[in-house]
């Protein structure tokens, strides 16, 4: 029986590396985090867990996801840290909010505005609004940005700081809550609000959740959510290690195809989210 009982949790062990570095990979090349995918997997495998604890799991491998990430995106210099600095100072204290508000919610309430939140990403994605048209002198308050990367392509753009501000309020709140790091919003909010090169904006994300995910841990782990689950968050976050560079490596292959990427994504987060929407009715 110890032989099975141990084979089985070896098993066990190597199918959460897998999803790590599935998750890890994936998260990296759109600068999600992974947690939109790794969170919904959590809820289906852990059926009896509190939102919580599921948030914590989650986070926790979002965080190791992006410092992984953002190694791997320092060295290819397409973090625009100024931004990224401003942006994630933004999410801290509507992140901490999030992270304390996941114990007030009941699993099928959660799950069921988790659904809700998912399957409308998914449609901003599909359908996305059009991006601002560039203009050559943007308002006085823009901050004007000139970011050369280490293959020597030169981005020049300009962004609204006061609106990048308002919108890490309100995303660190909602990736706390969830657990999903926030990348998968802050990603096309950068892009089609903002007006940041898809380039530049999903490495910025990958280094911004560092902060909005390590905020969210430190909650769940002062409150002790992460008892009795640290040989998955181990299993998971081993996994994701290696996932997020390889994601790195190949979303420099991807650089010029976001649009297939964020279709992709958005039939993989319908699928999830209807499957959630579902669970929490019946």
């Amino acid at each position: 029986m110890k032989g099975g009982s141990r084979l089985h949790d070896a098993l066990v062990w190597l199918g959460l590396i897998v999803l790590g570095a599935v998750v890890g990979a994936y998260g990296t090349i759109i600068g999600a985090g992974g947690g939109f995918v790794l969170a919904p997997a959590l809820l289906f495998l852990y059926p009896s867990k509190d939102p919580a604890v599921i948030t914590a799991l989650s986070l926790g491998v979002v965080g190791v996801n992006a410092v992984s990430g953002s190694v791997a995106y320092a060295r290819q210099k397409r973090i625009d840290y100024f931004a990224g600095a401003l942006f994630a100072a933004s999410t801290v204290p509507s992140a901490l909010a999030g992270a304390f508000a996941t114990r007030l919610i009941p699993r099928d309430a959660f799950e069921g505005a988790f659904a809700a939140l998912l399957i409308g990403v998914a449609v901003w994605l599909v359908f996305p609004r059009p991006a601002l048209v560039n203009v050559e002198r943007p308002p006085k308050h823009y901050v004007r940005r000139m970011h050369t990367d280490a293959q020597g392509d030169t981005y020049l753009y300009a962004f609204d700081p006061y609106k990048g501000a308002l919108l890490g309020l309100g995303i660190g709140f909602v990736s706390s809550l969830f657990g999903v790091g926030g990348g998968i919003i802050f990603v096309p909010a950068m892009i089609l609000l903002l007006r940041i090169p898809g380039h530049i904006a999903t490495a910025t994300s990958t280094f911004i959740l560092m902060f909005t995910a390590g905020v969210g841990v430190l909650v769940h782990l002062l409150a002790g959510e992460y008892a009795g689950m640290v040989s998955e968050e181990v299993s998971l976050s081993a996994g994701v290690l290696v996932g997020a560079q390889i994601g790195a490596l190949i979303s420099i292959r991807l650089a010029r195809k976001q649009a297939l990427v964020s279709r992709l994504l958005a039939v993989a987060l319908l699928l999830v989210g209807a499957r959630l929407l579902v669970s929490a009715l019946l």
